[in-house]
C-alpha cells in the first residue's frame, strides 16, 4: 500500500512539473511568439541571403518603398527615394535594425497569436508616417552631409520626415561600403540611435530653469563685452552684445548671459530641469527605443557650468528627444510620443487602429509660452522671416563645437504654430559649421515643402 502511494505522489509531482511546464509554454508563446516567427531563422519569411521575404512597407500617401517580388526583396524606383527612406525602410539583410524590415517584421509578416505568420509573400501591408517625397527633399537639403532631419507632428506623433546620413541605394550596395570613410556609420540611425553636443539650442533648457527660479528674469538686463570672467576661467561669445533683455540674449544666443545664468542657478537645478525635459530618458518610437543624452554637473566648478548652460562641456543630447522637448515649447508643455506605424493592413483582418502617447510634462504651461514666444523672436530678430514665409516659427540655432581641428556641429530646432501643420523639427549638420546658417537653410527648405 505504501508503495502505491509512493508512486501516487511522484505521479502528481510529475503532472505538476507537466502543467507548470505546459503553463510556461503558454506564457512564452503568447509573449514571444511574434519574435520567434519573425526570427530571420525561419525560412517561409526569410530567404538564404537573410532577406525578409514578406509584407509592403508603404508611406503615408501609399506609395511602395519596399515589397516582395519572386521571392526577393524589392524597393521602390528612384535612387535618390531610395537613399532618403533607407533608416525607415531598413536593409535587406537586417544591417540597420531600426528599420522596419527588422524593427516592424511581426506587422510585416502578418502574425497572429491563433494563425501564425501568413508565410512569404503574402504579409501585411504596413503604411509608415512618413512622407516619401518630404524625405527625398531633406535628404537633397543635407547635399552629402553627415547628419539628420525630422519633422513630426506634435499634436499625433506622426513622424513626417526622418533622414539619417551617410546613406546608400540598398538596391545597389557600394561594394566598399565597410571600408569607405564616407560611408562611416551608414547603418546607424542618427535620430534614433546617436546623440551629440547640442551647442546653443541647449539654451532653451537654461532658460527654462531661469523663468522658473529667478523672479526677477524678465525685468533684468545684462551688458555682453564678448567675454566674461565665469568662475576660474573666460566665457567667450562671438560678439560684443552690449546690454541686452532675456529675449535679446535668447535671439543674440549670447553665451555671457547664459554662461552667468547657469553659474546663478547652480548645477543641481539644471540637472532636475534637464531631466524634465526629457533629455536624459529614452523614448519608444513604436517600439523602438531612442538613445539617452547625458548631462551631470554635480561638483562641477562655476566655469564648466557655465560653458554646460550654453551647451558645451559634456552635454549630449539625442536628435529626437530634442524635437520631443521642441513640440513640448509649442503645445504648452507636453508633445505627443513620436511613432512611425500610421496602420497595418492585414488581409481578412480590420486594421490595427495607432494610438497617440503623450508625455509627461515637460514644462510648465506658462514658461513654455514664454519661451516660445522668445522663440518666435528669434526667427524675426536674428534668422529672417523671408527664409521661412508664411510660417509662424520659433526657433533656435545651435553651433556645437567638437574639436579644435574640426569644423562645429550645426543644429537648428523648433516648432510651427499653426493648427494646420503643427510640427517640431530638428536639424543636425555633422561638422557642419554655422547652426543658423547651414543647419536653417535646410530646415527652410524642407518647411517650405511641409506646408505645401
Amino acid at each position: 500500500m505504501k508503495k502505491i502511494e509512493k508512486r501516487a505522489a511522484l505521479c502528481l509531482v510529475l503532472a505538476g512539473f507537466l502543467a507548470a511546464g505546459l503553463a510556461l509554454f503558454l506564457f512564452r508563446f503568447a509573449a514571444d511568439g511574434s519574435h520567434w516567427a519573425s526570427s530571420p531563422f525561419n525560412r517561409h519569411l526569410y530567404n538564404s541571403e537573410g532577406a525578409l521575404i514578406s509584407g509592403t512597407v508603404l508611406d503615408r500617401n501609399g506609395d511602395m518603398l519596399s515589397t516582395v517580388q519572386d521571392g526577393k526583396r524589392v524597393y521602390t524606383n528612384g535612387k535618390t527615394r531610395r537613399k532618403a527612406t533607407l533608416h525607415v525602410v531598413g536593409d535587406p539583410y537586417g544591417n540597420i535594425s531600426t528599420g522596419a524590415l527588422s524593427a516592424f517584421a511581426q506587422e510585416l509578416t502578418g502574425y497572429t497569436l491563433l494563425g501564425g505568420a501568413y508565410g512569404a509573400e503574402k504579409g501585411s501591408d504596413l503604411y509608415l508616417t512618413i512622407d516619401a517625397g518630404l524625405n527625398e527633399t531633406a535628404y537633397e537639403a543635407l547635399n552629402g552631409k553627415k547628419g539628420t532631419v525630422a519633422v513630426y507632428n506634435y499634436k499625433t506623433g506622426e513622424v513626417l520626415c526622418l533622414v539619417s546620413a551617410p546613406s546608400y541605394d540598398p538596391r545597389s550596395i557600394p561594394q566598399d561600403l565597410e571600408t569607405n570613410e564616407k560611408y562611416e556609420g551608414a547603418y546607424l540611425n542618427r535620430f534614433l540611435s546617436s546623440t551629440f553636443p547640442p551647442g546653443s539650442v541647449f539654451k532653451t533648457v537654461t532658460l527654462a530653469a531661469a523663468l522658473e527660479q529667478l523672479p526677477d528674469l524678465e525685468e533684468r538686463t545684462w551688458t555682453c563685452e564678448g567675454s566674461a570672467q565665469i568662475g576660474g576661467g573666460m566665457v567667450t561669445c562671438t560678439a560684443a552684445h552690449g546690454e541686452q533683455t532675456i529675449s535679446e540674449a535668447l535671439a543674440n544666443s549670447c553665451n555671457v548671459v547664459f554662461g552667468q545664468l547657469a553659474a546663478e542657478l547652480g548645477g543641481d537645478t539644471l540637472n532636475r530641469y534637464v531631466e524634465k525635459a526629457g533629455l536624459t530618458d529614452s523614448y519608444s518610437v513604436s517600439g523602438i527605443s531612442t538613445a539617452k543624452g547625458s548631462f551631470d554637473l554635480k561638483g562641477v566648478a562655476d566655469n564648466d557650468l557655465a560653458w554646460a548652460g550654453v551647451g558645451q562641456y559634456h552635454d549630449s543630447v539625442n536628435p529626437c528627444s530634442l524635437m520631443v522637448y521642441m513640440g513640448a515649447i509649442a503645445n504648452g508643455g507636453k508633445a505627443a510620443v513620436p511613432c512611425l506605424i500610421q496602420k497595418v493592413d492585414r488581409p481578412g483582418l480590420p486594421d490595427l487602429p495607432q494610438f497617440t502617447r503623450s508625455t509627461g510634462r515637460l514644462l510648465n504651461r506658462e514658461t513654455a509660452d514664454k519661451i516660445a514666444d522668445m522663440m518666435v523672436n528669434n526667427v524675426s530678430a536674428a534668422y529672417g522671416t523671408k527664409r521661412f514665409p508664411d510660417m509662424d516659427l520659433g526657433a533656435k540655432s545651435g553651433t556645437a563645437q567638437v574639436g579644435a581641428d574640426q569644423k562645429p556641429h550645426a543644429w537648428f530646432a523648433g516648432f510651427l504654430r499653426d493648427e494646420e501643420h503643427p510640427y517640431a523639427f530638428v536639424v543636425l549638420v555633422e561638422n557642419g559649421g554655422s547652426g543658423a546658417e547651414v543647419a536653417g537653410t535646410v530646415a527652410s527648405k524642407v518647411l517650405k515643402a511641409a506646408v505645401q
